[in-house]
């Protein structure tokens, strides 16, 4: 959500800075990974079959963006945004909703197949677009019955590695990347998916979501302006 804005910012065309950011966080989830490494450990194997829909919607996420025209994806981001941003505003009561004892309690193969359905959607997302996509996967991993936050943000990552890293193969084919920029944001998406792990078992995320949500509706606006000033 702040990464995507800043590269257009800089001037990239949006379709090419979509593609160059989601290539560039892609190294965050391996360093988130690495830093819950003990809370996946813990998780179930049946919750790995989610990387097999994952790693499809994607695929087909990146491939209806590379279908789309700029001028098209201009007019659409304000509102992926707008989107992505509303996802962060409910976070909390999903997040409350999550951790009850009726989400503990959905039956398995039911759910799961929901489940798999919706991981499909998300990853079509994810593929296309993707900001706020982790919000949607934890409520996904929610309706199989987690319930551990930390257990779930280490699939959410394990996830978010799939998705990510397929588009961003098939972005790389489709010459849709800025490569300085990349090299740049893997860097600190590293240094900031590892970091982020541990901040998450100290202090609340309150501040953090704040900032983002603020950060989230101002370039929306922002972009909607934009796209009213090109018309």
């Amino acid at each position: 959500m702040i990464s995507f804005p800043v590269l257009v910012a800089l001037g990239l065309p949006p379709i090419v800075a979509n593609a160059t950011n989601t290539l560039g966080i892609f190294p965050g989830a391996i360093g988130s990974l690495w830093g819950f490494r003990k809370e996946l450990a813990r998780i179930p194997k049946l919750m790995r079959w989610l990387l097999i829909p994952a790693v499809c919607g994607s695929a087909m996420g990146a491939t209806l963006l590379r279908l789309t025209s700029e001028s098209t994806f201009e007019k659409i981001v304000p509102w992926l945004l707008l989107f992505a941003t509303t996802l962060f505003i409910v976070q909390t009561p999903v997040q409350k909703w999550l951790r009850s004892a009726e989400a503990a309690q959905r039956p398995g193969a039911r759910w799961m197949t929901i489940a798999v359905i919706l991981q499909i959607a998300v990853a079509l997302y994810g593929g296309y677009f993707g900001a706020g996509m982790s919000i949607m996967m934890l409520s996904i991993l929610g309706l199989i019955g987690m319930t551990d936050i930390l257990e779930m943000s280490a699939m959410t990552s394990l996830l978010s590695l799939a998705i990510n890293g397929v588009a961003g193969l098939l972005f790389i084919f489709a010459g849709l990347i800025d490569w300085p920029y990349v090299i740049v944001m893997a860097f600190g998406a590293v240094i900031g998916g590892y970091g982020a792990a541990g901040v998450a078992r100290k202090i609340g995320r309150t501040k953090v979501r704040r900032f983002v949500i603020t950060v989230g509706l101002t370039i929306a606006i922002v972009m909607f302006a934009r796209v009213a000033h090109h018309r």
